[in-house]
């Protein structure tokens, strides 16, 4: 035991199961902090840190070590992330279905924008529909799951591209820019600069570039590596999805796809 894993005396009130479990997972969050402590950190701080003494972060760190899920290094006492949580990381993510886990956010998107709302993958220089909620309306968007389209003239595309790789980029251009519609952006120096915008601003907009009379707004939801997995769409008539509408509906999409980046274990680039 190293001096830092002295108990204190300091009395504790009788805690529940529930209780315990609820710190000593606590114990796992704190020490997965982004910001925190990738070479551990010592008993001290750990009980500082979560307003806990030290006598009761001991106890709740013991069942923790039997399992891997934290370690102690030999040398200095800190305390780490263990590696049995990659187990449970790798296990989730390979039993993890994605169109299944975004179908009640993709529903209530619906509802709520009440316009058509697309789900999408990608493979460049195109993007794939995997899965689609009509809009509640009359007048519905023709497009089909396992359709495909342009990345660089639609909103789901551009989400993609404003964080891709610059090969990734230079595939989609070099395939072609061609105007679909008047408003498409046909010039490499404007899809960089709409990129840029739409990394600043968080989501993409199709101002009717791909199709005549249809405007979209997209988001993209992240993997555990910060990568862009999918992307949420809310696509309609113009003279539905208005200008005037596009705030809202860039909101509404925007914390659809970060509600899904957190079911996916996901973590947003910082901007």
């Amino acid at each position: 035991m190293t001096p830092d894993d002295t108990p204190d005396t300091t009395p504790e009130p009788r805690r529940n199961s529930s209780s315990s479990l609820r710190r000593a997972l606590s114990i796992l969050m704190y020490l997965a902090e982004d910001d925190g402590h990738p070479h551990g950190t010592s008993l001290t701080d750990l009980a500082t840190g979560l307003q806990l003494s030290k006598s009761t972060v001991l106890r709740l760190l013991a069942p923790l070590r039997d399992t891997r899920l934290v370690d102690q290094d030999p040398e200095n006492g800190h305390y780490r992330l263990g590696p049995q949580n990659a187990l449970l990381g790798q296990v989730y993510l390979e039993r993890l279905d994605i169109r299944r886990t975004a179908s009640p956010l993709l529903h209530r998107l619906a509802q709520d924008a009440r316009e058509a709302v697309h789900l999408v993958s990608f493979d460049p220089p195109e993007i794939v529909y995997i899965d689609k909620v009509e809009s509640p309306q009359a007048v519905r968007m023709h497009s089909r799951v396992g359709g495909r389209q342009p990345a660089y003239c639609t909103a789901t595309g551009k989400a993609f591209l404003a964080h891709a790789a610059d090969e990734v980029l230079d595939t989609v251009i070099a395939a072609g820019l061609p105007a679909r519609t008047p408003a498409t952006i046909t010039t490499p120096e404007d899809l960089r600069a709409d990129l840029a915008l739409i990394r600043e601003r968080g989501y993409a907009i199709d101002d009717v570039e791909n199709e005549l009379d249809i405007r979209c707004v997209a988001a993209p939801a992240f993997n555990h590596a910060g990568a862009v997995v999918t992307a949420i769409s809310i696509s309609g008539p113009a003279s539905r999805v208005t200008h005037e509408r596009l705030p809202e509906i860039g909101h509404r999409v925007t914390e659809t796809a970060r509600e899904l980046t957190e079911l996916l274990g996901g973590v947003a680039p910082a901007s």
